[in-house]
């Protein structure tokens, strides 16, 4: 395959990267949890996150960027219009701040993160501390009628938990994850986790281990929070053609959502049940419905059909993307391949090296073939393909390393048509979001 021609040169891109460069460069940690430093910023700006219009906020470990984009599909057909701040972004920056609807413009963008930098002042403070600030800015600037945020890491000392009273929050399943940052356990992890839980603010919670939901209904308790649980205030269940959610004697019969798999089904579950709970809002079952049908969310077992990845594979061969960096994850997208017609299946994989690699490899493992990993490109805490590769052996997945997605695609095609099997096969991109976001701008 002939090297791709460079894009032309866009200037605004180029002032925008730069930006993007120089705030990274005024913490010496990529992350460093603390309030402290982006409410002293936001003091200086005018505390832009005190006139914003009413607040949803969103934490867990899996399912949180799914079910905002549910409820925010949701709104948005009965006719609301939403601010969305979430993160990582795939392709460009300017995914993570949705402006009443849209994606935040070059020109906007670059005044506000300029604007937060000179009123800034060369301080200490991350990189996500400082475009979160833009962020608020830029919805206290336009006008809407719900903003979704949604946690970057944690929660309680996260960067969107200075908002004081939100309208409605949120907790998706906890699970093992940000070890580093968060602690070893589920109960160390829950508890940063249950940290935006507001007095009197009322918290749906998706399903959760045992311990995780101890520390949640404490802390809910010690907030006089009230808690719309899974499994007890409201149910989901899939159905023959869609899905039954319940709430007391309110019975929806919903469509299934678009996004794949079953534990979409618990995602999209939350969603309504944050839609059906979001007090001072009105969105009728055929908003909801409409809402799932039409969701939209990159990168979650996302097809992708056409392309220069999907040019160097034997025709018919499946291509899918998904963004499953825990071991949470693993097991979900386990689950959703089984559900797929049986075809023989090759993993392409990049992690970064915070995560637990073995953990999400390890319910992939025995539906592969083999794996070939990578190091995700342009990122410096990657884990090597080296390690990889040696993670997903260590689970008993047959692995080999390559240096970039085309070479590991390369290979992959190899192996496919040396397989024995005459059927047509399937490979599976996943590790990181950020090698998803990778591998769609490679891809476009």
């Amino acid at each position: 395959m002939a090297p791709p021609r460079p894009a032309p040169a866009d200037p605004k891109e180029d002032h925008l990267g730069a930006i993007l460069q120089r705030l990274m460069a005024l913490h010496p940690k990529a992350i460093d949890l603390s309030l402290e430093r982006i409410r002293a910023l936001l003091a200086r700006l005018g505390d832009p996150h005190l006139a914003l219009p009413p607040v949803f906020h969103v934490a867990g470990s899996k399912g949180k960027g799914s079910t905002t984009a549910f409820l925010r599909a949701m709104a948005e057909a009965a006719g609301y219009r939403v601010h969305a701040y979430t993160s990582p972004h795939l392709v460009r920056f300017n995914e993570r701040i949705r402006l009443a609807g849209r994606l935040i413009d070059d020109d906007r963008l670059i005044a506000l993160l300029e604007h937060c930098e000179h009123v800034n002042a060369g301080q200490p403070i991350t990189f996500f501390e400082i475009t979160t600030a833009a962020a608020y800015l830029a919805f206290a600037e336009t006008p809407a009628d719900l903003v979704l945020l949604e946690t970057g890491l944690g929660g309680i000392a996260d960067t969107t938990n200075v908002i004081p009273q939100p309208r409605l929050t949120a907790i998706t399943p906890i699970g093992i994850d940000h070890v580093a940052f968060l602690g070893d356990t589920i109960t160390k992890i829950a508890e940063a986790k249950a940290g935006i839980i507001k007095p009197g603010v009322s918290c749906v919670v998706g399903p959760q281990p045992d311990e995780a939901m101890a520390v949640i209904a404490a802390r809910a308790a010690a907030c006089g929070a009230p808690l719309i649980r899974h499994g007890h205030e409201w149910i989901v269940r899939e159905t023959a053609d869609g899905m039954l959610w319940r709430q007391g004697d309110q019975d929806l019969d919903l469509p299934r959502p678009a996004l794949l798999g079953a534990h979409q089904i618990v995602n999209a579950g939350m969603a309504v049940a944050c839609a059906r709970n979001l007090a001072g809002f009105e969105i009728p079952t055929a908003a909801i419905a409409r809402g799932l049908r039409e969701v939209n969310w990159p990168a979650r077992m996302q097809r992708l059909d056409k392309g220069p990845l999907v040019d160097l594979l034997p025709p018919d061969t499946e291509l899918w993307l998904d963004g499953a960096h825990n071991a949470m994850a693993g097991v979900a997208l386990a689950e959703t391949l089984r559900t797929l017609p049986r075809k023989p299946t090759w993993l392409l994989a990049g992690m970064l090296n915070t995560k637990d690699a073995a953990g999400l490899l390890r319910p992939l493992a025995p539906l592969m073939r083999a794996a070939c990993c990578i190091s995700i490109p342009g990122e410096a805490n990657s884990l090597s393909a080296e390690d990889l590769a040696a993670a997903a052996r260590s689970v008993g997945l047959q692995a080999m390393s390559a240096g970039s997605a085309e070479t590991a695609m390369r290979q992959i095609a190899d192996m496919i048509r040396a397989d024995a099997s005459t059927a047509p096969a399937r490979v599976i991109i996943t590790g990181s979001l950020y090698l998803a976001g990778r591998v769609l701008a490679e891809n476009a």
